[in-house]
């Protein structure tokens, strides 16, 4: 199952992005090469929240590998989250990645989807920009315990 989206169709030449989204360990010794091959291997389209927390406390955690076809040739790049489960997109979040060498096309950046910013079993969208301009996006979802509330109301003597 291959987790990966490109941005529009623009001119040719124009700076595109691969995503992908991975909650399996990355091994430490691969090229880049290798980590494009395993990042296309096992990405999710589907992330699972992490189970070790209170339900209003969870989280989803992984690893983002972001493959531009050219060097983005700027400073940084945003990574915006849309919740799109209602139709129409609406912003969640978004992380600012520092670039160090501006000739590097693949970057990895771990990340963490907080409660409650983030619901689970939701349709989710991730937009790369540069330079405001979009060049990449992927549909994922997010997996998780729905909060459960009793629906019983109890008054004691003094809330009478």
């Amino acid at each position: 199952m291959v987790a990966m989206a490109a941005a529009p169709r623009a001119s040719a030449g124009s700076l595109k992005a691969q995503i992908f989204l991975l909650q399996a360990a990355i091994p430490k010794t691969l090229t880049e090469k290798s980590l494009i091959a395993f990042a296309r291997r096992n990405a999710m389209k589907l992330l699972h929240e992490t189970t070790e927390a209170d339900v209003k406390t969870r989280k989803w955690k992984g690893d983002m590998v972001v493959v531009f076809n050219a060097p983005a040739n700027d400073m940084e790049f945003q990574v915006l989250f849309y919740d799109i489960q209602d139709g129409p997109r609406r912003f969640v979040n978004d992380i600012s990645m520092m670039v160090s060498d501006r000739t590097q096309k693949t970057y990895v950046q771990k990340f963490v989807l907080p409660r409650p910013a983030f619901k689970p079993n939701r349709q989710m969208e991730m937009v790369v920009t540069v330079r405001h301009a979009e060049v990449g996006r992927l549909k994922f979802g997010v997996l998780g315990q729905e909060i459960q509330r009793s629906g019983e109301v109890s008054f004691s003597d003094n809330e009478r």
